[in-house]
């Protein structure tokens, strides 16, 4: 369900409470709450499915962009560009169950972030500035003028990040379990028990995947500092992209059962949305639509 409706997202933005739900219940493996359970049973948020594998590839390759190399896939030989970006510590596998679909009907890319997964780390550097940056130097690499984004976690506020400097190179975005600030990030979050057992499988992952797998600590170390200090999205930064481009949003916030992002600390208050289609799916299960079509 949350396959169809990331596509129907990347063909347009128009959502009715029914399919907004549905697309909730499925995101719930990556952050959302659960319904009510019963007491023996476990929320589905409080579990992790197994790792999905990457479908056959049409291509697949290690470039050298933006100072650093980006490990790349790519599934489906026409349509609209997509490029998928994955959450923080992960690896492009997490979008196994994505792609399958969606490369029936788009030219799919998945990257692997700097320093995750397939692409090595090559400094202590990480920022979402820079990995907006490195996006841009992959679609330069395979002329791709823009693509619609897909992000999760970390990969959501790359996206954020590359519509506000980028937005001529992001034709839509779509974005789930991202935050604006800092603040975004609820106290103590790495020490939940989900996020443990999926750091926990990233790091055996990463030994799997990595060509520097004893890199892995400079990793986590690079993440932590840039989790402390970023996001920082501004509201006219924000407004501006939009103004400028008309750019579509799907924005997929907030839940009270998050393991490490709380909230979507809004960037804007609803009043100030230009006239493009903006989404805002605020909260999981019992969710309040806000469509904003001025």
């Amino acid at each position: 369900m949350v396959t169809t409706e990331i596509t129907s997202r990347l063909k347009g933005l128009v959502w009715t409470r029914r399919r907004a739900v549905q697309a909730l219940l499925v995101a719930g493996a990556v952050g959302c709450a659960a319904p009510a359970l019963g007491k023996s049973e476990t929320p589905a948020w409080l579990t992790l499915p197994p790792t999905p594998k990457l479908p056959t590839p049409r291509r697949s390759e290690t470039v050298s962009v933006n100072g650093t190399k980006i490990y790349f896939v790519q599934f489906g030989e026409a349509g609209p560009p997509v490029l998928m970006l994955h959450g923080g510590l992960g690896n492009s596998n997490y979008w196994g169950r994505q792609v399958g679909a969606l490369a029936n009907q788009f030219s799919v890319t998945v990257m692997d972030t700097r320093g995750h997964g397939r692409s090595p780390v090559t400094s202590r550097d990480f920022s979402y500035g820079l990995f907006a940056q490195d996006a841009i130097g992959l679609l330069d690499y395979l002329q791709i003028p823009a693509a619609s984004i897909v992000g999760w976690s970390d990969g959501g506020v790359t996206g954020l990040e590359l519509a506000m400097t980028r937005p001529d190179r992001v034709a839509r975005l779509f974005a789930f379990g991202a935050n604006s600030t800092p603040a975004g990030m609820k106290p103590g979050g790495a020490r939940a028990s989900v996020f443990a057992a999926y750091a926990a499988r990233c790091r055996g992952e990463y030994a799997a995947l990595s060509p520097n797998p004893d890199r892995w600590p400079q990793l986590v170390q690079g993440l932590g500092a840039m989790w402390r200090s970023e996001p920082t999205i501004r509201t006219r930064s924000l407004l501006a992209s939009k103004r400028q481009r008309r750019l579509p949003m799907a924005l997929m916030t907030r839940s009270s059962n998050l393991s490490i992002r709380a909230t979507w600390q809004a960037p804007f208050p609803a009043r100030g949305l230009p006239s493009c289609p903006t989404q805002v799916i605020s909260r999981c299960y019992r969710t309040r639509l806000r469509s904003i079509r001025r």
